[in-house]
């Protein structure tokens, strides 16, 4: 991915993915966090968010959880139509492939996920709509 990059026009996560850069990395101690780069699905133009993650074997794996709203994150909703992202965790970034883990996954995951960051089980309780968690491996 080698266009231009916008950052997220939410000013929190804006200033997260500043926090990111200024920090090499580590913004919020005991958090681990990544900026992730997809295509916009109509823009067609890349789009830059932070999110927190968890690992499982050589998979990142991010939260759709839109802090609990009824509909998906628009990073979400971009990487199902284009599956190839940039991923940056500490100072490098590389190219990595992404998918909605299975319901199997999900459900293996999702304690791992709210034992890093509890606020993901306030977010589910809010909102009718299945969290989907994503795997996001290296390419290659």
């Amino acid at each position: 991915m080698s266009a231009a990059v916008h950052d997220s026009p939410n000013p929190w996560v804006a200033d997260h993915i500043r926090r990111f850069e200024e920090t090499g990395g580590r913004p919020r101690p005991g958090v681990a966090d990544l900026l992730l780069t997809t295509r916009g699905r109509r823009s067609g133009e890349l789009r830059r968010t932070a999110l927190a993650y968890v690992r499982d074997g050589e998979a990142y794996v991010l939260t759709a959880s839109n802090a609990g709203a009824d509909r998906h994150p628009a990073w979400f909703l971009n990487l199902v139509a284009a599956p190839e992202v940039t991923l940056q965790v500490g100072g490098s970034a590389f190219p990595a492939t992404a998918r909605r883990a299975t319901a199997a996954e999900a459900a293996r995951l999702w304690p791992v996920v709210v034992a890093a960051m509890p606020s993901y089980e306030a977010y589910r309780a809010a909102t009718t709509r299945e969290i989907p968690l994503v795997l996001v491996t290296p390419a290659g």
